[in-house]
């Protein structure tokens, strides 16, 4: 298909006649070499990053080791707690042990949430601990419309951020620890026997991607936080609330190939980005958009038999070649065990988070909080 003709799609509402309201979420376009914001579409929007947040985790765990509390071989054990967070999940059982480094990558590429709830205990001493590192990061960084209540991302009415804040967050990981950016473009992870490709559906289908993460809750909808270089520049994409993982590729695709294409001379930097838009404070739902039998059934009918996309975006190849695939196990961690506090953290019972539909509406297997 050629771009005019997916422009063509695009204007004559085919493509939102086909997902929905697919475009409708907050999204920003960011040059991250200068700072500037290239596009943005309700960028100060309250909305639910779902596993987005562990960027903020590994941010915190990155700043950790800069204080010489840890390193990347430090030892990550599966707490009792850690092994009853709801998928994704490796399913480690209690008193397995990993290192830092394997954790980071399987929270990247798996965005498993016992393994993240574990890291979180390790350098937090506590998830309450963790999560109050995360919120003095945030505000440190300027994150003013975010609030973090864990380090996974699983729904909490209380746990929110804005386009604007996880493009902050993103040029903060990039500039801060350019020597960890190998952990965002994983394409495959091997456990064992088993192979786990990669949620963010740009690596390796689109030009020069290079991360970063994805995430999905019935109330967040599909999000992306997208980067890719070419030439030497690197443009970044954050979609939040997409109805499906196709949805949320075409759009993130479309942005990126716009901001390849742009300026940013004139374009405002993201520090100084005017803060608009209406009813900031209430945070967006998808949930009927996505996880209702009538959205599950309109969703469906974006897929051929085959499983691939009736209109097939323009910006994206099918890779035909194997994933390049990184392994990672239990063990190696042979470095110091943090000497944070373990704290007693018994969880307050809640209602368990919505699950992705089981249907063709899921798209691709997208695991909760993926």
């Amino acid at each position: 298909m050629t771009r005019k003709l997916f422009a063509a799609l695009l204007s004559a509402g085919l493509l939102t006649t086909l997902h929905g309201q697919a475009f409708a979420g907050p999204s920003i376009v960011v040059d991250t070499g200068t700072g500037r914001v290239l596009e943005q579409e309700d960028a100060y929007k309250r909305w639910y990053p779902a596993s987005i947040t562990k960027l903020m985790s590994v941010y915190v765990t990155f700043r950790a080791i800069q204080a010489g509390e840890i390193t990347l071989l430090s030892p990550v054990e599966i707490s009792k707690r850690a092994t009853k967070e709801p998928p994704s999940k490796m399913g480690y059982p209690e008193g397995s042990v990993l290192s830092v480094d394997n954790a980071l990558k399987i929270m990247m590429v798996k965005s498993a949430n016992d393994v993240t709830t574990a890291l979180a205990e390790t350098v937090g001493g506590s998830v309450a601990g963790f999560a109050e590192r995360m919120n003095k990061e945030a505000a440190r960084l300027g994150m003013n419309g975010s609030h973090f209540m864990n380090a996974h991302g699983l729904q909490d009415e209380n746990h929110y951020t804005s386009a604007h804040d996880i493009a902050v967050l993103a040029t903060a990981l990039h500039q801060d620890f350019p020597q960890y950016a190998d952990y965002f473009d994983i394409e495959a992870i091997a456990a064992g026997d088993q192979v786990i490709p990669n949620h963010n559906g740009l690596i390796g289908s689109f030009e020069g991607a290079d991360g970063m993460k994805t995430g999905y809750t019935c109330p967040a909808g599909f999000n992306v936080v997208a980067t890719a270089t070419r030439n030497n520049r690197q443009i970044m994409a954050i979609v939040l609330g997409a109805v499906s993982t196709d949805a949320r590729d075409y759009r993130t695709a479309e942005l990126l190939t716009a901001g390849f294409g742009k300026s940013s001379d004139a374009a405002p930097l993201l520090a100084d980005l005017p803060r608009s838009g209406d009813d900031l404070t209430t945070a967006g739902n998808m949930r009927n958009e996505i996880c209702t039998e009538e959205a599950q059934k309109r969703i469906a009918k974006t897929r051929d038999a085959e499983g691939k996309p009736l209109v097939p975006s323009p910006f994206l190849v099918e890779m035909t070649r194997p994933r390049v695939v990184v392994s990672v196990a239990l063990g190696g961690a042979t470095g110091p065990k943090s000497t944070q506090p373990r704290f007693a953290d018994v969880p307050i019972p809640t209602p368990r988070p919505d699950y992705e539909p089981n249907t063709a509406a899921a798209v691709s297997a997208v695991e909760q909080g993926g």
